[in-house]
């Protein structure tokens, strides 16, 4: 009985009283369950794009947490000899793999119905090699230059570090965890921690340029939706990520190292082109040796400058200054003007360029003293990058060098949440960009504090203002948030308590876009500087991203200081 409430009710079977009370309470049950299904069905559909949305914005690794710092407290292992590896993988895209295409109009851009190219795969649908930076819509022609991924691996005092660095124009959070999880465990490596060039003439490996193709329509272009994501160039990246990684480590040597910095510039090589005017003028050198001798195992460069100087109708692709620095520094540069190199590996690390910090509108010198180059061009690359490669070359042979004597090794790191706002809060909970939605618009990212002997490095998730680092942000009438700088003290003074050289590697472990004081925020008339609004605010997970990213990384710097002061 359904819970003891069925009543007989007369019905036109003549076989009694007791079959039409079973027959009705079948019927019930059996409507009953009908609806019942149809009810979980109606559920199952309502419910699809929630879940949906909540499988697209978890990411492929929801449960990731760090929070490293070796070695351990307390303990005071001696530096002993530091050792080195170095290796390198080409990440140049595969052509073959994709159709080509011809310019008709020669613009630079593929023109529905005016362009022509090969379907290779008979989709029906052009499929190019989308380059990242600038405008959307820049299929690649060809390849001046192989774009690397680059790995450097020490170790000394129990801990095993790898430094790589990858041209790229940024890459997300997810990919460097999955590169982690993809290493060798045997190889013992503590921490890996992995740096993006920007280079704005490779190909796409985060999506924003992807999406979208050109097309005519009465005599109109518009950008259309085309979802062109090369999903399996970005696992090519790890996989050989992964396999320098490794190589470094296995080629580990015993080595010294030896460190400066040098001013580049202003003048003739980058610019600030947004107000207030604060950049870090310095570059950042390490040479590594084999020990004992004179024999160059590597290089390390780390400036902060946009590598954008080809442009943004530039359809060829080249890991644009970065190429010919590294060129510079590994193989020298014939006169006039030359200077010798060091032979080994050079390696480009990303500085601070938040604010932003470009050649773009630079006249640039060529070596020659004849020339100079104020458009974007090859020439001008070649010209900046060779320019860069003599500074850092004459560095390293300068009476300022200094060898790091006791370089022991030591890394914090942690994960946090930064919180997201408007259109980028909203990519991320579609699981449109940067994978991993937390809670009331966060996303998952990272900071790390890196120690070898009297240097200390401090990564940075995105393109962090110089005024968080250096100094000098400000608060003047009519800007968005009526508060006084939150970003203070300045990251330099925490950074340099302990340390001989401190500088800061951009757009690590992450990219999540500029990373902007509050105070400066600016997006909303009357602006602040002259009455017109600067670039920044509209690549910007938003305005709370600055404070956050501040004080989490004074924090793992007084981690790691306190730390040091124990174990010196």
């Amino acid at each position: 009985m359904h819970g003891g409430s069925a009543r007989c009710v007369p019905g036109p079977f003549p076989i009694g009283k007791e079959f039409s009370i079973v027959f009705l309470e079948e019927s019930f049950f059996r409507r009953h369950w009908i609806l019942s299904i149809l009810g979980v069905i109606l559920v199952i559909v309502l419910s699809a794009p929630g879940i949906a949305l909540w499988y697209l914005g978890r990411g492929p690794f929801p449960d990731y947490s760090l929070d490293l710092l070796a070695p351990k407290p307390g303990d005071a292992t001696p530096a002993g000899v530091l050792e080195v590896g170095v290796s390198k993988r080409d990440i140049s895209p595969n052509f073959a793999a994709k159709d080509a295409w011809t310019d008709v109009n020669d613009n630079g851009k593929y023109d529905e119905g005016v362009d022509s190219y090969e379907d290779r795969n008979g989709n029906g649908k052009f499929d190019g090699i989308w380059i990242a930076g600038f405008d959307t819509n820049r299929p690649a022609k060809g390849i001046h230059d192989a774009p690397w991924v680059r790995a450097l691996a020490l170790r000394n005092n129990g801990v095993t570090l790898a430094l790589v660095t990858i041209d790229s124009i940024g890459i997300f959070h997810n990919e460097f965890i999955r590169i982690r999880k993809m290493i060798d465990p045997a190889l013992g490596i503590t921490h890996a921690a992995f740096s993006s060039t920007h280079c704005h003439e490779l190909p796409d490996t985060m999506g924003n340029w992807s999406f979208w193709r050109r097309i005519q329509y009465k005599g109109k272009d518009i950008d259309v939706p085309i979802w062109g994501y090369d999903r399996q160039y970005m696992d090519f990246i790890c996989q050989m990520a992964k396999e320098a990684i490794e190589e470094a480590v296995k080629n580990l040597k015993p080595a010294d190292m030896y460190c400066t910095q040098v001013q580049a510039g202003p003048e003739g090589f980058v610019r600030d082109t947004r107000k207030p005017v604060v950049f870090d003028p310095n570059m950042y050198l390490f040479r590594f040796t084999e020990q004992g001798t004179d024999r160059t195992i590597a290089t390390f460069v780390n400036w902060g400058n946009h590598p954008e100087a080809l442009g943004g109708d530039n359809p060829i692709i080249t890991s644009d200054f970065p190429h010919f620095l590294r060129e510079g520094m590994e193989n020298g540069l014939p006169a006039p003007n030359g200077v010798q190199g060091f032979g080994g590996m050079c390696l480009y690390f990303q500085g601070m360029i938040g604010g932003l910090m470009t050649q773009l509108g630079v006249e640039v010198p060529d070596r020659d003293g004849q020339r100079a180059y104020k458009d974007s061009s090859f020439e001008k690359a070649a010209a900046l990058g060779q320019n860069a490669a003599i500074v850092a070359c004459n560095a390293l042979r300068g009476p300022n060098v200094w060898k790091n004597e006791n370089p022991r090794l030591a890394v914090t790191a942690k994960t946090f949440l930064a919180p997201m706002s408007g259109m980028f809060k909203w990519a991320v909970r579609l699981g449109a960009l940067h994978e991993g939605y937390f809670g009331s618009g966060r996303a998952r990212s990272e900071i790390d504090v890196i120690r070898i002997g009297g240097v200390l490095i401090l990564t940075i998730p995105g393109e962090i203002y110089s005024e968080i680092v250096q100094g000098g942000v400000e608060a003047l009438p009519g800007r968005d948030f009526p508060i006084d700088p939150i970003e203070v003290p300045r990251l330099r003074l925490e950074m340099e308590k302990n340390a001989r050289m401190a500088f800061v590697l951009g757009l690590a472990n992450d990219e999540i876009g500029y990373i902007i004081p509050k105070s400066q925020w600016d997006a909303v008339p009357p602006y602040v500087y002259d009455n017109s609004d600067q670039y920044g605010e509209e690549n910007s997970g938003g305005p709370d991203i600055a404070p956050t990213i501040h004080q989490e990384a004074l924090q793992l710097l007084q981690r790691m200081n306190a730390v040091f002061a124990a174990t010196k």
